[in-house]
């Protein structure tokens, strides 16, 4: 396996990482959202399981082994109420973002386009949730991140 293709599958690999714990991230959303924004939560908790879905696919079509969802994932801070769950479905998508603008710098072709799409789709969860955005979606919180894998899941696995 080439170093560009290694490159791609650590990034690829990060994305579902990250794509597992935003699966996670929205059941614990929808069960705190106030019910007018519910329909929200579902589309974004489908976006995701459809993007994670596709992620199992090229990680397999590369020859390697998928990475697994963690069985839990700590929380960034405490979702007791809808106003907590929206600011956590906002970071959610904003951890999502920079996943994907590490899979942007990692691809080229085809796989470039669909890791940007994923960006733009988050950037705009992200818009939609806060009520405001950010100059540069999925480079504002990499800021102080060093590496693609840094941080890449929205929730640490529990341990």
């Amino acid at each position: 396996m080439s170093t560009a293709t290694q490159q791609q599958l650590k990034a690829l690999q990060a994305a579902l990482a990250a794509e597992h714990a935003a699966v996670y991230g929205y059941g614990v959303v929808g069960g705190r959202i106030h019910r007018e924004r519910r329909a929200d939560a579902r589309a974004a908790y489908d976006a995701h399981r459809a993007r994670r879905d596709a992620l199992v696919r090229e990680v397999r079509d590369l020859g390697a082994r998928p990475v697994a969802a963690a069985a839990g994932y700590a929380l960034p801070f405490p979702v007791p109420d809808s106003a907590a769950a929206v600011r956590f479905a906002a970071e959610l998508e904003d951890r999502v973002a920079g996943v994907y603008s590490d899979l942007v710098r990692a691809c080229d072709g085809e796989r470039r386009r669909e890791a940007a799409g994923a960006l733009r789709e988050a950037a705009v969860r992200a818009v939609r949730w806060r009520g405001e955005s950010v100059a540069f979606p999925g480079l504002a919180e990499r800021a102080g991140a060093g590496t693609a894998s840094s941080g890449s899941p929205s929730a640490t696995p529990a341990r």
